[in-house]
C-alpha cells in the first residue's frame, strides 16, 4: 500500500520521536479497496501535545478535537487528523462517550471501532486487523467489532452508518448485525438532525442506495416518519407491478447518483398514502400526491436541516414529477424560460427513474416517450441559442423608451413580456428592427 508523501513525511517525524504512529480507519479500508482515500487519519501514541511538538516548527496544527485526543497536521496543504489511540467508557447519550481514557495500545484502540472494515491499520510491520476486517471486504460484508447490540447502544448514529456503508460500497450488512441495528433504531431519535441527513445523503448517492432502501425501509422510517405508510402498501394499478416503497426504491436505484435526483426520488411518492383512492373498478389512485408530496418533502428536509437550496431544487422536482411534458417547440421554450436546462435535465432523470420502475405497459412506454421528445425539443432550441427569456431578447426597456414606444412604468414590462411571447411562439424574429417594429403597432 503506497502512502502519499505527505502521510509519509509526518509518520516519519512521530516516529523518530519515539511514538507509534500508523494510518487507521477509513483510509486503510479504501486503499485496499483499490480507492484513493479522501482523507488520511493517523493513530498514535502521542498526546495531543506531543504531536504538536513534532509539528512545530514545520506544520501548523489545529485543534479540531483535544477531548477526544484529535489535532489537524496541515503537511504541505493537505490536513491530516492525528488522534491518540484511546479507549471510551459509558455512552449514557448513545451518542458520545461520557470518558475517554488515552492508551499507548493500537489493538485496544481499534477495539473500539464501530465496523471491522474501519478497524484496521498499517504500521511499518503491514496491516493490523485484528476483526478480520480485510476478509469482510472481501466478502462484501458490514460486521460490527464485537457485539453489535453493544455497538450500536454507545452510537446510535452507527446504525445509519451501518446502511451508508452498505450503501456507498454496495456490501451486505451482516445478519447480526442488521438485527442489533433494527433493534436499536429507536435510539435514533438521539441523534441530530444534521448528522442525520449527512448520513442519508452519502447512503442516497452509493451504488447500492435501493437495494438499502428496499431491505431496510423500516430503519430509515425512524429518519423519515413518512416512510412508514409506504412500507408495503399496494398500489392496485396496472401501471405498478411493485409495492409503494418498493417502487420508490427501485426507481433510485435506476437514478444517476445525483443528489437533488435522489433525494426527490426518495420523497416523490411519500404523500401516496395520504391520498389514496380506489375507483368504482378496485383500480388506485393518488390524486393531488404531487403538490401534497412536494410541501411533505419540504418539510422533511427541513426536519433535517438540509441546506436550503437543495430544499427548493427537491420541492420543485416532486411538484412536477407527475405533471406531462410539453410536446411542442414553443412549449419546450417556455419551460426553458421558466426553468433552464440544468433543473429539465434532472426532471428528466426523475421522471425516467420513476417511469421505468412501473410495469412495463402501454401508458408508460408512452410517457417514456414524451419525455424523449420533450429532450430532443429542448436541446435543440439550446444548440441553436433559440429566445426563451427576456435577457436573450432583442430589445429591451431601454430600447423601447428610446425609441419613444413607451413610457416607464408597468406598461413596459407587459411589452416586453408580448414581444418575447411572439419570440418564443415562432410568430416574431427575435430581430431589434422587427420587434420595434412590432412595439410600434402596438400603441394603439
Amino acid at each position: 500500500m503506497e502512502l502519499p508523501a505527505h502521510v509519509t513525511d509526518l509518520l516519519r517525524a512521530l516516529r523518530a520521536a519515539g511514538f507509534v504512529a500508523c494510518p487507521v480507519g477509513g483510509c486503510v479500508r479504501d486503499s485496499l479497496l483499490g480507492r484513493l482515500p479522501q482523507d488520511w487519519d493517523v493513530g498514535t501514541s502521542a498526546l495531543p501535545d506531543q504531536v504538536k511538538a513534532c509539528a512545530a516548527g514545520r506544520w501548523p496544527v489545529a485543534d479540531t478535537g483535544l477531548v477526544h485526543g484529535t489535532v489537524t497536521v496541515v503537511v504541505d496543504g493537505a490536513p491530516v487528523e492525528v488522534t491518540t489511540f484511546r479507549a471510551e467508557q459509558g455512552y449514557s447519550d448513545h451518542r458520545r462517550p461520557d470518558r475517554v481514557r488515552f492508551v499507548q495500545s493500537l489493538e485496544e484502540d481499534l477495539a473500539r471501532r464501530d465496523f471491522t472494515i474501519n478497524a484496521m491499520a498499517l504500521t511499518e510491520q503491514g496491516l493490523v486487523d485484528p476483526f478480520g476486517g480485510r476478509e469482510d471486504l472481501a466478502a462484501g460484508v458490514v460486521r460490527c467489532v464485537g457485539e453489535p447490540a453493544r455497538r450500536f447502544s454507545e452510537d446510535a448514529l452507527r446504525i445509519l452508518r451501518a446502511l451508508r456503508f452498505a450503501a456507498c460500497l454496495d456490501f451486505d450488512i451482516e445478519p447480526a448485525t442488521l438485527a442489533a441495528a433494527r433493534a436499536a433504531a429507536p435510539t435514533l431519535a438521539r441523534v441530530s438532525a444534521e448528522r442525520k441527513f449527512a448520513e442519508l445523503d452519502k447512503l442516497l448517492a452509493g451504488p447500492g442506495a435501493g437495494r438499502v432502501l428496499a431491505g431496510q425501509g423500516d430503519i430509515l422510517a425512524r429518519v423519515v416518519p413518512a416512510i412508514g405508510p409506504c412500507l408495503g402498501f399496494e398500489l392496485y394499478s396496472p401501471r405498478h407491478k411493485l409495492d409503494l416503497w418498493a417502487h420508490t426504491a427501485r426507481a433510485l436505484a435506476l437514478a444517476p447518483p445525483v443528489q437533488a435526483v435522489r433525494w426527490a426520488l426518495l420523497l416523490h411518492d411519500l404523500a401516496k398514502p395520504d391520498c389514496f383512492v380506489r375507483d368504482e373498478n378496485g383500480v388506485g389512485h393518488a390524486p393531488g400526491h404531487a403538490a401534497q408530496g412536494a410541501a411533505l418533502a419540504g418539510t422533511t428536509l427541513r426536519g433535517l436541516k438540509a441546506p436550503a437550496r437543495l430544499i427548493r431544487r427537491v420541492e420543485a422536482l416532486v411538484r412536477l414529477h407527475d405533471t406531462p411534458l410539453p410536446q411542442t417547440l414553443p412549449g419546450a421554450r417556455r419551460w426553458l424560460g421558466r426553468w433552464g436546462w440544468p433543473f429539465l435535465e434532472q426532471l428528466l432523470a426523475v421522471k425516467r427513474a420513476d417511469l421505468a420502475a412501473h410495469a412495463d405497459c402501454e401508458a408508460i412506454r408512452r410517457r417514456l416517450e414524451e419525455a424523449g421528445r420533450f429532450e430532443v425539443l429542448a436541446r435543440g432550441a439550446l444548440a441553436r441559442g433559440d429566445c426563451v427569456t427576456l435577457d436573450q431578447l432583442a430589445v429591451n426597456g431601454a430600447d423601447l423608451l428610446a425609441a419613444g414606444l413607451c413610457a416607464p412604468g408597468p406598461r413596459l414590462g407587459r411589452l416586453l413580456a408580448a414581444a418575447l411571447d411572439g419570440v418564443v411562439e415562432g410568430r416574431l424574429p427575435n430581430e431589434k428592427k422587427a420587434l420595434l417594429a412590432w412595439a410600434a403597432r402596438q400603441k394603439n
